[in-house]
């Protein structure tokens, strides 16, 4: 199939592109020996698990049952649910995933852990459990040293379930330009200190899992981190080409859409809106960028209209014209759309059903 007779609005993926990033990573994590748990978050689709886990990756990350259950369709021999699992009804589901496959979940609470260990032993089954600490982005997760030691404590004297390490995630260094390498300086100091204290309790740390992918090139100064979960780097999109964790060349994912009005001056409407790219917002002004008019400005959105201003963009466009965009936030553009379509050059080669799409439990 042709590019020229996909409908729009659609996601379309260059594998070029796509193929050299997970390469990329592949290669940086051998050659720091990290062990490589990719975010499925982006992606949502199993086939391109199967891919990052044939270049190496030990598993795959969710963060939601649901989504480990759509997973275990890569084949995957690793699973972390990188989020509580809590209620009678996912404790239930999560089990029967901890039947096909090496399961590991992060807790910040030992109410979380003992729910998960009292469904996990009455099932028979082990779980294996990170204890996440809160190092920066103030969402999830218990103080580093001391809070995170106590609950490694009380999770390994839980039957069903056995500690496996440490997890957290520097969401809050968004730029490495700026003030990241001092953030990711004292990151490094405060697992290094809860490891000792680990060490000085009798217990051990197998996984230390970390890292994001605004600092993904810089997970080997860590110390301690021996296992990095990057999600968005297999497409990128603005915000990390903001965050400097990339290049605009190394953006995969870009959403085709069609000009569907012109009758405003100095303006053109395609169609799509915040169904399309999702409301997320960047560092910097605009819904995305039009790639092929990257001085024009993306200006805004309804549901179904995305309006773009073309004061003192050099091109203009018709209706009927086709412009790609680059969203701000890629994973939850994804989230909007049923499929989504590999490209090589002109030619579609690929059509992957987004299978994780709205797995929210």
């Amino acid at each position: 199939m042709h590019i020229s007779e996909l409908d729009t609005p659609a996601i379309v993926i260059d594998l070029d592109i796509m193929e050299r990033n997970l390469c990329r990573m592949a290669d940086y994590t051998a050659q720091h020996r990290l062990r490589l748990r990719p975010h499925s978050k982006t992606h949502k689709i199993p086939a391109l698990g199967a891919q990052q886990l044939a270049l190496g990756a030990v598993g795959l990350s969710v963060a939601k049952v649901s989504e480990a259950e759509v997973m275990l369709e890569a084949g995957v021999q690793e699973l972390l649910i990188a989020y509580p699992v809590i209620g009678a009804l996912k404790l239930a589901r999560m089990v029967e995933v901890a039947r096909k496959t090496q399961l590991t979940i992060s807790v910040d609470s030992l109410e979380s852990a003992q729910g998960i260990a009292a469904a996990a032993f009455k099932a028979g089954v082990d779980i294996g459990i990170l204890v996440e600490m809160d190092v920066g982005l103030h969402r999830v997760g218990v103080t580093p040293g001391k809070a995170a030691v106590g609950l490694a404590q009380d999770v390994s004297k839980l039957k069903g379930i056995h500690l496996e390490g440490f997890a957290f995630y520097p969401g809050h260094i968004k730029d490495w330009t700026a003030d990241g390498p001092q953030k990711m300086a004292a990151l490094s100091e405060a697992i290094e200190e809860t490891l000792h204290q680990l060490t000085a309790a009798g217990l051990e740390a197998r996984i230390v899992s970390g890292g994001s992918t605004p600092t993904e090139w810089h997970a080997h100064e860590v110390k301690g981190m021996n296992e990095v979960r990057p999600g968005t780097y297999i497409f990128n999109d603005r915000n990390v080409v903001l965050s400097g964790a990339c290049s605009w060349e190394d953006c995969a994912a870009t959403i085709l859409t069609t000009v569907v009005s012109t009758s405003v001056d100095d303006q053109f409407v395609i169609d799509g809106g915040s169904k399309t790219f999702s409301s997320d917002k960047s560092a910097e002004p605009g819904c995305g960028i039009v790639t092929q008019a990257k001085d024009a400005l993306f200006d805004r959105m309804n549901e179904e209209h995305g309006v773009v201003v073309l004061k003192g963009a050099r091109d203009r466009f018709k209706v009927g014209d086709r412009v790609n965009v680059l969203p701000n936030h890629i994973c939850v553009a994804m989230n909007l759309h049923e499929q989504v379509y590999g490209i090589r050059g002109e030619t579609v080669e690929s059509i992957w059903p987004v299978a994780g799409r709205g797995k929210l439990q």
